[in-house]
């Protein structure tokens, strides 16, 4: 009886330490699984960037061509060539990126296996000990007769329950283990499979790699060609400022014309409602004027479009579904003739013939223009406006509520270089802001 004690003792403590060593399993396992659903977001959004991003390259080499045989494109075809070269240099920078990550996981994965290996072996090593002293003490330890010696009915159900509970879980951890092995073996194969892709699509870019090269090559053709011509291009550039500076002063006018108008309307049914009051009530109701002219007074609802315009910054579609940028935002030299300075309030987007231009944002249609022979479509958003401008025709008439992404008109033919562009711009109050900051990243 001293000897079943005894045993039963080492037993007790034995049972301990599998517990403890099973907790430890059981963090690593849930660990590894939360390791591989992280790894596998980040991914996955690779991918997506990666699809985005060959997405422009063909929407761009669609445009390159295009400008191929267009002498007068010159410029639009330098700054398309800058952009493919750009975005051409992201797809190999994004394949390197989801190669080392994968790489990073096989070995995170080959450790766990390893270290999943060591305590599988040990636990068989443990058990099968157990299983030998068991043998070798099967006089003292018969089962029933260990449990039927118990002093009472309780103790024996302690015992009987012992039993059961180590017998059930040994097995149990074990088959455990051994199916988080396999399946994390799974997932490392999946990884070699998945990296051998990446190494034979990375192969494959060499391709594109190619095209890179020949890229910067046409580049510092077309280059060297409008520095040959820099002084013709010159003249046409400065043409095409002062035809933007007219534009633009135009468009200035017709926002300031807005605002005003848009007072003047609040001002008026302040009046008039406080007209209506002020027979039962000598306060009356007030009204807040502008605090400068040049600000535009804003009704409760459009304060919540307003608001929302705001929270949407950096989010909002681009006025089109497909295009590339020719032209940036700001003030700065000519990328391609230094000695012309650029002065754009917007940015210029290049598209195929027939692209419709569409509303950036839900509001109202302020004005539909012709300003020197081009359309120019322009929606209110409280007190922020988008302007649409080198439209062949417009969908909407002045006051049409808009939807984001409605077709609002068509985009037309620059005159100036032959190929189709839409420019773009964003207002606050009477003051153009960057529109870079409001657009969606591509």
């Amino acid at each position: 009886m001293q000897v079943t004690i005894f045993y039963m003792k080492n037993f007790q403590s034995r049972y301990y330490q599998k517990a403890v060593c099973l907790l430890c399993l059981f963090g690593l396992f849930f660990s590894s699984v939360q390791g591989f659903a992280q790894n596998g977001k980040s991914s996955t959004q690779l991918k997506k960037d990666k699809q985005k991003i060959e997405n422009e390259i063909a929407n761009t080499q669609k445009l390159l061509k295009k400008t191929e045989s267009n002498q007068k494109a010159a410029v639009q075809q330098a700054a398309l060539l800058r952009q493919q070269i750009q975005n051409r240099e992201k797809v190999i920078t994004n394949l390197n990126s989801q190669i080392i990550q994968m790489e990073d996981e096989q070995e995170q994965n080959q450790q766990e296996i390893s270290q999943l290996e060591k305590r599988l072996a040990y636990m068989k090593a443990d058990y099968a000990q157990v299983v030998y002293n068991a043998y070798r003490n099967r006089r003292l330890m018969d089962k029933v007769t260990f449990i039927l010696a118990a002093d009472d009915f309780s103790q024996m159900f302690r015992r009987l329950r012992y039993y059961t509970i180590f017998s059930r879980n040994v097995r149990e951890q074990s088959e455990r283990i051994i199916k988080t092995t396999e399946e994390l073996t799974k997932k490392n194969e999946e990884l070699v499979v998945l990296r051998n892709d990446k190494l034979n699509t990375l192969s494959s870019k060499e391709q594109e790699i190619k095209h890179l090269e020949s890229d910067r090559r046409k580049k510092t053709q077309n280059a060297e060609k409008l520095k040959k011509e820099s002084k013709k291009l010159n003249e046409e550039l400065k043409k095409q400022q002062q035809q933007r500076k007219n534009i633009e002063a135009a468009i200035q006018k017709a926002v300031k014309e807005e605002i005003a108008r848009a007072n003047a309307e609040r001002k008026k049914n302040a009046k008039a409602s406080s007209g209506k009051s002020s027979g039962s009530s000598s306060s009356g109701s007030t009204s807040t004027s502008p605090k400068s002219s040049t600000t535009i007074s804003l009704t409760p609802e459009e304060k919540t479009l307003n608001a929302s315009f705001i929270n949407n910054k950096g989010k909002l579609p681009w006025p089109v579904a497909k295009g590339a940028k020719v032209s940036d935002f700001g003030s700065y030299p000519h990328p391609d003739v230094p000695s012309v300075q650029i002065e754009n309030h917007g940015i210029d987007i290049m598209v195929e013939a027939g692209t419709p231009a569409r509303a950036v944002f839900e509001g109202v249609v302020t004005g539909v223009m012709n300003i020197m022979g081009t359309t120019v479509v322009m929606i209110r958003h409280g007190e922020y406006l988008t302007v649409y401008q080198n439209l062949s025709s417009a969908n909407v008439k002045k006051g049409d509520k808009v939807s984001t992404k409605q077709t609002i008109g068509t985009v037309a033919k620059s005159t100036s270089s032959n190929t189709y562009e839409l420019h773009f711009e964003v207002w606050k109050n009477d003051r153009y802001v960057n529109p870079n900051e409001w657009l969606a990243r591509k």
